[in-house]
């Protein structure tokens, strides 16, 4: 019997953990505060052990800071819940692991990476790793589910239909974000919990994470930046000069800083630069997209409102791309699909590639249904360029809009609201 809460929400991860369970000793769930990894990880628990309990003051603790195999007893798999503030347990789980051979004895979640060099062992073999995300719009029930990766990847049709997604409604999500907690706020309080977080984030999380402290103020004029850039490939530079606007005589390495801690807390993300492998040399710009782990942290950073987004298309549109990577890594992750982008020094660029095994597709994505065409010729520019050097045709290709028709075009790629996708 697991410790499973009441009004637990099913995820998509839920299946990978209970596979990886029966391959690793123990498994380590990793991604923001307020995600849902304890409730998710308490799903496939039979016991727990808190770390930040404050009973007896913090008992847990300090008992695992003494001796961090003493905190390992219960039924198995045993749940460690932010198991970086003692970095040890982390070999002491590595080493019960290696000792019994047994599978799925623990379950460790965690909300930062611990520094390099604050354990032993990587854990390689014994403790595998699963990246959680906020919640898709699949997870949270705003998406129908029409049309499915995975079959797209097969050859599968997809029946024509009309998205139900209305601006208002879109503006909405991306405002409320995917946090568990925030899914059935009322609209006008959507926007609360995600400032919540993101000043929280400035004023505690990114010092406390190391036990260094940072400027809060620092902190919340780097996410703006990072907000006014995401999606994109906007250099280390760009997000200096920004900054020095503000606060004068920032160097690259104090930026460089604060950016590390915030991918070290997975509140950034970067999305990889494909490179096809093709015999000819490819001409292609070789730095990954930054994004935040959630639409509604960039609004918040932004310190936007919905009537914001509704009267400023550019930024609302960085917002709606920002949502849809996001649910792909969800979803693309679920059935073990890669993802990455493509931009070539040429100025072709393509928002997402998708791969599965040897199998490739790429997409555009784009708000209003009056640039599908727009995004209809990149994909077919890139197509054109990489069959012409040997690449095997894509399985799909498809433009994801902010809402309208569910179709396929007369040219074979998708046109797919983001209201009708799941894995």
């Amino acid at each position: 019997m697991t410790l499973t809460e009441d009004g637990y929400k099913p995820r998509l991860i839920d299946e990978k953990i209970s596979k990886y369970l029966h391959l690793f000793g123990a498994l380590s769930i990793e991604g923001p505060k307020w995600c849902g990894k304890t409730w998710t990880a308490l799903n496939h628990a039979k016991s727990v052990v808190y770390m930040l309990d404050p009973e007896n003051d913090y008992a847990n603790r300090e008992a695992a800071r003494l001796n961090p195999a003493s905190i390992l007893t219960g039924d198995n798999p045993l749940l460690v819940d932010e198991w970086q503030e003692v970095p040890s347990i982390w070999d002491a789980v590595r080493f019960a692991s290696d000792r019994t051979k047994e599978k799925g004895l623990f379950l460790l979640t965690g909300s930062v990476t611990p520094k390099e060099g604050s354990y032993s062992h990587s854990g390689a073999g014994r403790i595998g790793k699963i990246r959680m995300r906020t919640m898709s719009l699949f997870e949270s029930g705003d998406s129908s589910g029409q049309v499915s990766l995975n079959d797209l990847f097969i050859g599968k049709t997809i029946p024509p239909d009309i998205s139900r997604l209305t601006q208002d409604r879109l503006i909405h999500l991306a405002v409320r974000g995917g946090w568990p907690e925030n899914i059935d706020s009322p609209v006008d309080d959507a926007g609360i919990l995600p400032e919540q977080y993101v000043s929280l984030l400035a004023e505690t999380d990114i010092s406390s994470a190391d036990n260094i402290k940072r400027n809060p103020a620092l902190v919340m004029h780097l996410l703006s930046a990072i907000a006014r850039t995401n999606v994109t490939s906007a250099k280390l530079s760009t997000l200096t000069s920004d900054i020095s606007e503000r606060f004068g005589g920032i160097t690259r390495q104090t930026v460089s800083d604060y950016l590390s801690a915030l991918s070290r807390l997975y509140v950034v993300e970067e999305i990889p630069q494909w490179f096809p492998e093709l015999r000819d040399k490819q001409r292609l710009r070789k730095a990954p997209k930054r994004m935040l782990t959630d639409p509604s942290i960039a609004v918040s950073a932004l310190r936007a409102r919905g009537n914001d987004l509704a009267r400023d298309p550019r930024t609302f549109g960085m917002v709606f791309e920002n949502l849809c990577l996001r649910d792909l890594l969800v979803y693309s992750d679920a059935v073990g699909i890669k993802v990455s982008h493509y931009h070539d020094l040429n100025g072709l660029e393509v928002d997402v590639i998708l791969e599965l095994d040897t199998k490739w597709a790429a997409i555009e994505i784009k708000l209003g249904s009056h640039r599908v065409d727009e995004g209809a010729e990149s994909l077919k520019r890139l197509q054109s360029k990489l069959v012409s050097k040997g690449a095997d045709a894509p399985s799909f290709l498809a433009v994801i809009t902010g809402g309208g028709p569910l179709f396929t075009r007369y040219d074979g790629i998708h046109v797919i609201p983001i209201d009708c996708l799941k894995p």
